[in-house]
């Protein structure tokens, strides 16, 4: 059976989140220092004492990818691999990182960019997203179309069977819900987000990201990752700046990345990163997939256990 690690993306960020992690192994407080050499403030004081800073999109790109790589690096160093690297919005850079497209350092640079790019895109409270549950496609892809005369609404997660993320401007949005109530489909979420992420209303920060990624040495990855722009492979480095300039503007296609990996004979999965999101939705594209985590000793002694 094939192994994938599947990255965390932003809404995974929990105050304390690896703090555990940290006190136990050296290489997860390496990572955490590494990172605020190039930092102007320190991901400790972020992640592990509460404020409101974790929340705030370019403090959480950079602490969720530094936690990420940390837990990477432990399983790595525990003998733990895998043959397939994808991650969710954020979490892309993260897959990108671990196969060794970027520097470390750079990476976690380009993201705390990529965070303030994005939160100063939209001004703040003339966007949003919903997660709608139990539409199908075709209703989401209609009713977006028909809200669009109010403004700009589109797809913009489309996570798993029964769960997709809407994104746009707040009048063309509440239009998108009541026509959504029209037919018949009640359970759908707000979400708590700083801007209408991956529609395009994002160009000026697709634009600007662009820019920094030019600036950037990208190298050969080791293992494939797979992109939320198709679902499917990024062929070569030649290929990345492409792909992540048009996946912040462009729908995360996170289910038909999984269903390309179970094509390709993966039937375990680890989630590398706080929380267990990214399992939940693999769970529901396939039930009989085999999902792990990684955020805590407890996940991590259980992975050592099943897997070391």
């Amino acid at each position: 059976m094939k192994t994938a690690f599947i990255f965390s993306g932003q809404g995974a960020q929990y105050y304390n989140m690896g703090k555990d992690l940290y006190g136990n192994f050296s290489c997860v407080r390496d990572t955490v220092e590494e990172a605020n050499t190039v930092l102007d403030f320190d991901i400790k004081e972020i992640c592990f004492r509460q404020n409101e800073k974790l929340n705030i999109t370019e403090y959480t790109q950079p602490a969720i990818l530094v936690f990420s790589i940390a837990f990477f690096r432990l399983l790595t160093q525990n003998g733990i691999n895998a043959g397939y690297y994808a991650g969710l919005s954020l979490g892309e850079y993260s897959a990108l990182t671990a196969a060794g497209a970027f520097d470390f350092k750079d990476a976690v640079q380009l993201v705390r960019k990529r965070g303030k790019f994005m939160q100063g895109a939209v001004p703040e409270g003339s966007g949003g997203m919903t997660a709608v549950m139990g539409a199908s496609r075709e209703i989401i892809e209609e009713v977006c179309r028909e809200a669009s005369a109010d403004g700009i609404v589109a797809p913009a997660n489309y996570n798993m069977p029964g769960q997709i993320v809407i994104a746009g401007t707040i009048k063309a949005l509440e239009s998108a819900e009541n026509l959504l109530k029209g037919r018949g489909i009640r359970r759908f979420i707000r979400l708590k987000v700083s801007g209408p992420f991956h529609t395009p209303l994002l160009k000026p920060a697709a634009d600007k990201l662009n820019s920094e990624l030019k600036k950037i040495n990208i190298y050969d990855m080791r293992k494939p990752v797979i992109t939320n722009l198709t679902g499917t492979e990024i062929k070569d480095k030649s290929g990345i700046i492409d792909t992540l300039t048009k996946q912040v503007v462009s729908p995360v296609y996170w289910e038909e990345g999984i269903n390309y990996l179970i094509n390709k004979g993966v039937g375990c999965f680890v989630e590398v990163g706080p929380g267990k999101a990214l399992s939940s939705f693999i769970k529901k594209i396939n039930k009989g997939a085999i999902t792990y985590n990684i955020e805590d000793m407890q996940s991590f002694e259980e992975i050592l256990e099943r897997l070391g």
